[in-house]
């Protein structure tokens, strides 16, 4: 038996090497082979300062008039996360063959309309991107193409037109590109089989209609008539390049981290204010509450003697029930749910998984294992509210499994209600929120309803000292111990601690820009985490030290007070790096900083409630009461 053991895991590592992850597999090409071209939906040019928009358009929306393939339009099936963040991706009428190189060949004829040249034309003036995808790969305008290959920045695509002329001087009328030359780059493997590794594109914007068939040999730019149809030729050329890249590293020009000296500064920085954070926190546990805990130890209780201030006072006040200990519970353990994904996702990222050919492999993740760890959250939620002697355990199951979802859920709806007024492609589609709602409810709802089982079956935390029949009455705060400036003063340190990276998601989501940084985001989600703990265990210490034993929700407000740094940092990020025009763009913003802001409070603030409930029980335990 052992001896066919071995040979078993002898077989499955010689089978090895024919595994791939979903969508990285390469695919190796023939001489004359034809090479798939697809094409997505048009956003705003990333790079462009500022944005002027978050709407997205189909590529073969009838307002841009771009040529159809005569197959006919065919979608390409996606993942629920690439669906979600607004990939919509169709074949192209564009044919190219490996290694045939072709030279102004006619794609297709329209009549821009009237109505037509003015959509096109605002498109242009807002610097909306083409983005078409060769073998997978996203083309990206050669003029922001270094010569090594890499991107002069994170960005995909190219423009649909141009508002300058070849001096650099502003135009009249915006001009379209019509003629658009690749530059495809392929790396041969063996005799007769070649891989695509690189592509970029020149567009320009050629008045071609100068007799029955096109040319392109002509300088005068196209323009499309407000007032007129508009004959409009539309042409391409194909330039095959050999290249020395391998087709395993052919991704690393998209992914190349912008001058990552930026991301170890502000790491480094990070890493500093938590580390002296930590050390403050430290001292204070191991030299002035082992102090205090010596003296009130020492007292002798039947001489009546006891200190007249200090966190020991109110040992018998500590562990008293918050005010409305329905939410927080459901709060606590939904923040739990979403730390959970948060650390699975990044650990996902950090070994490979979230290969940036699986299109959306970062949306599923996420949205798969928030589905899963509903289990987690029901437990947390149903130990900490049992902890706080709540006996409405039903009622606390069912919001732990749809309280969240049901806001998150309402609020995209109501963003997505905007996009399809606006006949934007980024408009989830109907079935999509079908299979949304499927894994909410006969997934999320049942793992949910069984961690609650659990969580009630363990019961609640034990406590280390009884609670008084009596509350006890509060001295009166200074205003900065009050909740809300005490809490937004925690909350800028952790939020100080990530705002660089931060910088670079939110141009990464708003901006159009490629974010692949994932071991820097690791390290700053974990400094971000520790510093949250921190900051939060000496709010809460601060605050006993007052007399102040309301510690429970000011806890989490504090943990999750970087939250309202966020949103405001985030409408700060609008005011100078977007250039919103209309309504239905500022809204959709608010609304995706909205989203956001919250999932931050909840996780951050269950962060900072677990610190402070770990501290607050060790605290105690090692105080005498008789």
């Amino acid at each position: 038996m052992r001896v066919l053991g071995l040979w078993a895991l002898v077989l499955l590592a010689y089978r090895a090497h024919a595994w791939y992850l979903p969508g990285s597999a390469p695919v190796s090409y023939t001489r004359g082979q034809s090479v798939p071209v697809h094409v997505n939906a048009l956003h705003p040019m990333a790079g462009a300062t500022p944005v002027h928009g978050l709407v997205s358009y189909d590529y073969y929306d009838e307002r841009l008039g771009f040529c159809r393939p005569d197959a006919g339009i065919k979608a390409e099936s996606g993942s629920l996360g690439s669906v979600l963040f607004g990939d919509r991706i169709y074949n192209s009428a564009l044919q190219v063959r490996m290694l045939e190189e072709k030279s102004c060949v006619p794609l297709c004829m329209t009549q821009t309309t009237p109505e037509q040249a003015s959509f096109v034309n605002d498109r242009i003036n807002e610097r909306y991107a083409v983005n078409w995808m060769v073998d997978g790969l996203p083309v990206a305008d050669i003029d922001m193409t270094k010569p090594d290959g890499t991107l002069r920045v994170n960005s995909i695509g190219f423009l649909l037109g141009t508002i300058l002329d070849a001096q650099g001087h502003r135009l009249k009328t915006p001009a379209v590109y019509n003629h658009y030359q690749l530059n495809i780059s392929y790396h041969e493997r063996s005799p007769q089989e070649y891989r695509v590794v690189g592509v970029n594109v020149r567009p320009m914007s050629l008045a071609s209609m100068t007799s029955s068939q096109p040319r392109c040999d002509v300088s005068e730019p196209m323009f499309l008539s407000p007032n007129t149809t508009t004959p409009v030729a539309y042409t391409y050329s194909v330039i095959w390049t050999r290249s020395d890249t391998p087709w395993a590293t052919r991704w690393d020009a998209y992914l190349h981290v912008v001058d990552p000296r930026i991301h170890w500064y502000s790491l480094l920085n990070a890493t500093a204010i938590v580390a002296l954070l930590c050390l403050l926190v430290a001292l204070v546990m191991a030299r002035s509450m082992r102090h205090d805990i010596y003296r009130y130890n020492a007292i002798d209780l039947t001489e009546d003697i006891q200190e007249d201030f200090g966190w020991k006072l109110v040992h018998g006040e500590v562990f008293r029930a918050p005010t409305s200990s329905m939410m927080l519970s459901v709060m606590a353990g939904s923040g739990a749910q979403l730390g959970a994904m948060a650390t699975t996702t990044l650990f996902f990222a950090l070994l490979g998984f979230l290969n940036p050919s699986n299109r959306g492999s970062l949306g599923t993740i996420m949205i798969v294992t928030w589905t899963l760890f509903g289990c987690l959250g029901g437990y947390v939620s149903a130990r900490v509210y049992v902890s706080f002697d709540g006996a409405q355990w039903r009622r606390n199951m069912i919001l732990t499994a749809v309280l969240l979802p049901t806001a998150i859920f309402a609020l995209m709806n109501l963003l997505n209600f905007v996009l399809v007024l606006n006949h934007s492609s980024g408009a989830v589609p109907f079935g999509t929120l079908l299979a949304l709602v499927a894994l909410w409810f006969l997934i999320h709802v049942p793992l949910s309803f069984l961690g609650t089982y659990f969580g009630l079956k363990a019961g609640g935390f034990p406590h280390p000292v009884r609670v008084n029949q009596i509350p006890r009455q509060i001295p009166p705060q200074k205003w900065y111990m009050r909740l809300w400036p005490s809490a937004l003063l925690a909350g800028l340190l952790p939020f100080g601690a990530a705002w660089l990276e931060l910088f670079f998601i939110i141009n990464s989501l708003f901006g159009n820009r490629v974010y692949y940084a994932f071991g820097f985001l690791s390290l700053t989600f974990v400094v971000t985490l520790l510093t949250t703990a921190t900051v939060s265990i000496l709010n809460c210490y601060l605050h006993l030290c007052a007399e102040e034993y309301r510690w429970q929700w000011r806890a989490f407000i504090s943990g999750g007070a970087s939250a309202f740094w966020l949103f405001a940092y985030g409408v700060f990020f609008c005011v100078l790096r977007l250039n919103l025009p209309d309504l239905s763009s500022k809204f959709l913003y608010i609304g995706y900083l909205l989203i956001i802001s919250t999932l931050d409070f909840l996780l951050f603030g269950f962060v900072g409630f677990a610190a402070c409930y770990v501290c607050v029980q060790r605290m105690y335990r090692h105080i005498r009461v008789d």
